[in-house]
């Protein structure tokens, strides 16, 4: 069993408020754990204890066997959504992309232009991102996600603004890539992304962790 993600007593206060209860989880390889909860409700914090962008008060996370902010400050190897994506908007999608993928040189133009198409963008559209819709400000966010072609993907609210259509071909992609091998934590707020793609199910509830559903 290669547990990607172990989280292990994860306490997280701000102020007086507790918003993560000592949370305990693994997260196997290759398959899309779903996340559920209503806001305020620890899931996107606990997501960012994962990614390294909060470190916990009490209890640590680790991914690929690596203590975040001990070991390592961000896991390597991982693509992410979390909250809306923030683009340059007069810069074309492809430029917006090539700007964040220049940070650390993993993913090439034609990486790039195959993560645009895969979902469902045009890569030489000349269109500025200040003209998208928020659906295709989603689809160029999850590009973003998966153009270094990474093992592990956190995505939070990943279908949000997506149309029907929009919806059923980003859930085909999502299913596509747990079929490559990635893995893949998912929050969303919609029952149907969960009941289709998910293979596990937790709950987050006042910042406790609740199993709904194990592969």
């Amino acid at each position: 069993m290669d547990k990607v993600i172990q989280v292990r007593g994860v306490c997280k206060a701000f102020g007086r408020e507790q918003v993560l209860r000592s949370v305990s989880r693994d997260f196997e390889k290759g398959k899309i754990h779903g996340i559920v909860g209503n806001n305020g409700s620890g899931k996107t914090v606990l997501m960012k204890c994962i990614c390294g962008f909060l470190l916990p008060d009490a209890g640590e996370v680790l991914v690929h066997g690596r203590r975040i902010g001990i070991d390592v400050d961000f896991p390597p190897d991982l693509g992410l959504i979390i909250e809306t994506p923030g683009f340059l908007p007069r810069a074309t999608g492809i430029r917006n992309l090539e700007i964040l993928a220049s940070l650390q040189s993993r993913a090439n133009l034609s990486q790039i232009a195959d993560a645009i198409r895969r979902v469902g963008l045009d890569p030489a559209s000349g269109k500025p991102v200040g003209q998208y819709s928020l659906g295709m400000r989603q689809r160029l966010g999850l590009a973003q996600a998966i153009m270094e072609d990474p093992s592990l993907l956190i995505l939070d609210e990943p279908l949000n603004g997506l149309d029907k259509t929009g919806v059923a071909e980003m859930r085909a992609l999502l299913k596509t890539l747990r079929e490559e091998g990635k893995t893949i934590l998912l929050a969303s707020h919609n029952q149907d992304d969960i009941d289709t793609l998910c293979d596990t199910v937790c709950e987050m509830d006042a910042g406790t962790m609740t199993v709904l559903r194990e592969a």
